[in-house]
């Protein structure tokens, strides 16, 4: 099964699914060029509702669940089936995410204001300008080495709760911000190693299968990294960290990243992937 089967059995379609995290032209910190300057959606409240929402039964939650599973299962990067994975059997811990937000008066501000992190809503030339360090020019140096974008995030579809739908979207926004604050690359040992922080502390069923499976991808060399140094330190991060859904980041940029780190609990990586970077390693 394909979310896009499933989705026209259910009488829906979607155009506008991104299935994968890659941006086809770097880089990020001149795509602000290309930019349609189309009208940012926010969400407002609904009655149960939101838009872009699409009504299932359960039944037809299961379908989606199992038929994205296959997929994600065997192709990692099939982002939009790892999407339909965690809307539709992530709801009780959506509501645990919630209610920890709430009880933070940082994540209740969150939950209030609705920020999302999109190419137009970031200051791009200014947090270029922030000193190196920063935990704005760190993310922006993130975003422009790995040729990505805020942008391929998709919208939420299958959460039936408008609330927990904007929970869901900001998990799946600040994930490239959880790669800058544990230093982590996008290739699959650092994608490992930030899905078993995520999942040690979100409890996400998705996290959770990525953190299971995603080993297995790995080489012999990098299993003995994650084993050994980085998941150990990435499940200890994970659990011991500030909710991380509860930090308004767009209100962070010019804080020192290891400033922010030390905030939120989080050790340093024990590998520096930016000095092998540059050494070309």
């Amino acid at each position: 099964m394909s979310y896009n089967v499933a989705t026209a059995a259910l009488g829906h379609t979607d155009r506008g699914e991104h299935s994968s995290h890659r941006s086809p032209r770097p880089p990020t910190l001149c795509v602000h060029r290309l930019h349609t300057g189309r009208a940012d959606r926010t969400f407002s409240h609904y009655d149960g509702l939101y838009p872009g929402h699409i009504i299932t039964t359960p039944f037809q939650k299961a379908l989606l669940a199992v038929g994205s599973g296959v997929v994600a299962l065997q192709d990692p990067y099939r982002h939009d089936m790892v999407a339909v994975l965690g809307e539709t059997t992530g709801h009780l811990v959506l509501i645990n995410l919630r209610d920890r937000m709430r009880n933070d008066p940082e994540g209740y501000t969150v939950l209030t204001e609705r920020p999302k992190i999109r190419l137009s809503t970031l200051d791009l030339e200014k947090m270029a300008s922030l000193p190196d360090g920063s935990f704005g020019r760190e993310y922006l140096r993130f975003l422009e080495d790995n040729e990505v974008t805020p942008d391929s995030r998709a919208e939420v579809k299958f959460v039936d709760d408008e609330e927990l739908a904007y929970v869901m979207l900001r998990y799946r926004e600040v994930h490239d911000l959880m790669h800058t604050l544990l230093g982590m690359p996008t290739n699959m040992l650092g994608e490992v190693a930030v899905k078993w922080f995520e999942a040690a502390q979100t409890g996400l069923p998705m996290c959770a299968l990525g953190a299971l499976l995603g080993p297995l991808r790995l080489n012999t060399r990098r299993l003995q990294s994650l084993f050994t140094s980085l998941g150990p330190w990435a499940l200890q991060n994970g659990w011991q960290a500030r909710c991380v859904l509860s930090i308004f980041y767009e209100r962070r940029w010019d804080q020192s990243l290891e400033e922010l780190r030390r905030e939120l609990k989080i050790q340093p990586p024990p590998v520096d992937f930016t000095k092998r970077r540059k050494n070309g390693r």
